[in-house]
């Protein structure tokens, strides 16, 4: 909703190609190198390695003799082969298709665990721990103690849905704004189903077969041990097909970041035919890296706990130049530059100090990413005012206007009014919250 109602009609009047453009439009070209940089490495060490070790650890429960290390790097060849010869467009057309797929077996996954629990809601909460469905924890909780709730995961959500290339790359290809608007809307609406076709029956799992002792493999152990044959193959489509949507979708970005921050700038008469050799031949090379750091995330306490750690370091200077970019008018690039310099090494320190048996600093990652955001916005405002004010012309096309909120709205029957999809939505949430609180 923040995407649609800020970002989407800055990013497409300011007509950017990568979301770092915006930054040097905005700041400097030194803003928009370093965060193509951090960009580039945390989609290929991150998302990218994230989604080919997922991908492996579903297979290897179908298939318990396979290799990690060796099928994280077929996944690699496959989704970057049609990445680099089939661009956005073959993503997104995969993308679509293996979302009907997923939904369609994840459906029919809840459906049957409810059924083998007499579809008693009772009977799945008895068996689960009493904060099992609750999305406040306590204070002393490992996987998110309740402040980071608030301190840390909505920050982590505004990165990765409104700054990364990974995901802005879709709206940045929309038609125009009112189309990138109903995109985002309907993307909001689907973000409710994993909570019924993922979640839920991950916690039915608990009492129908406990002692799983991996949080990585429940999901693959209920479709292999409940759904009939001929699902079984369905879902298992779905799912690495899905698992590979994030992977060719995090080549394709780090690919055109290479090409259009860094190649592109340096050779402005370069032809589309080089762009695209030098595209493909950027998505080769990510892939080999992402496939050869995969096998490492094992060492990590899950997958979810090694993404999340992964972001609290790039998250917090980042979302701060977004947010207080658009709307402190006063920041200027050195404040930008440093503020992403100040932020980083903040947080690659802390998760420094953080490890171990006996760690230096034993404090949550969410309590972290709170630290740096105080650390980021104190950088960011002083290095500013310090330092002489941007130009007229980045604030006046590059920070946010009133009227960005109605832009393409005039003459839509209210159906389409982006502002009421959004009241639906974040009245869905509430209920949710509410719910699960």
């Amino acid at each position: 909703m923040v995407l649609a109602l800020l970002y989407a009609p800055l990013y497409l009047t300011t007509r950017i190609t990568t979301v770092p453009e915006f930054l040097e439009k905005r700041f400097d070209r030194r803003s928009r190198v370093l965060f193509s940089l951090i960009t580039i490495t945390i989609s290929i060490i991150v998302d990218t390695a994230g989604g080919l070790y997922a991908g492996a650890v579903v297979l290897k429960v179908f298939f318990p003799n396979l290799i990690l290390w060796q099928t994280c790097l077929v996944l690699a060849f496959i989704a970057g082969a049609y990445t680099a010869f089939g661009g956005l467009k073959a993503v997104v057309y995969t993308d679509a298709i293996q979302a009907v797929i997923l939904i369609i077996g994840g459906a029919a996954l809840s459906y049957i665990l409810f059924a083998k629990l007499g579809f008693s809601w009772s009977a799945m909460t008895a068996a689960a721990p009493p904060e099992h469905f609750s999305v406040i924890k306590p204070l002393d909780d490992k996987a998110m103690p309740w402040p980071g709730l608030y301190i840390a995961v909505p920050f982590l959500g505004f990165w990765y849905l409104a700054t990364n290339q990974y995901i802005t790359q879709r709206i940045l290809a929309a038609r125009d704004v009112n189309h990138a608007r109903w995109g985002l809307m309907f993307a909001g609406l689907l973000k409710f189903l994993p909570l019924f076709i993922m979640v839920l029956p991950g916690a039915m799992m608990i009492s129908i077969m406990p002692g799983l002792e991996s949080g990585d493999s429940v999901f693959p152990q209920a479709v292999v041990n409940f759904l009939p044959t001929g699902l079984v193959g369905l879902v298992l489509a779905g799912l690495i097909s899905a698992i590979m949507s994030s992977v060719d979708s995090t080549l394709n970005s780090a690919s055109t970041l290479v090409v259009h921050d860094f190649l592109k700038p340096a050779n402005p008469d370069m032809s589309t035919e080089r762009m695209v050799r030098a595209g493909r031949i950027s998505t080769f090379a990510f892939m080999l890296v992402a496939a050869a750091w995969a096998p490492m995330i094992e060492n990590f306490q899950g997958l979810w706990a090694y993404l999340q750690s992964m972001f609290a370091i790039i998250v917090p200077p980042v979302v701060i130049l977004f947010l207080l970019g658009i709307f402190f008018k006063r920041g200027n690039g050195s404040g930008a530059f440093w503020t992403l310099i100040i932020g980083i090494a903040a947080g690659a320190a802390l998760f420094i100090l953080g490890l171990g048996e006996a760690p230096v600093w034993p404090v949550h990652y969410s309590y972290n990413i709170g630290i740096c955001m105080l650390i980021s916005i104190a950088s960011f405002v002083g290095i500013s005012l310090a330092t002489p004010p941007p130009s007229q012309s980045q604030i006046d096309n590059y920070t946010f206007r009133k009227e960005m909120i109605s832009a393409g709205t005039e003459g839509l029957p209210v159906w389409k009014d982006y502002r009421v999809q959004s009241a639906v939505l974040l009245a869905m949430v509430a209920a949710h919250y509410i719910i699960f609180s």
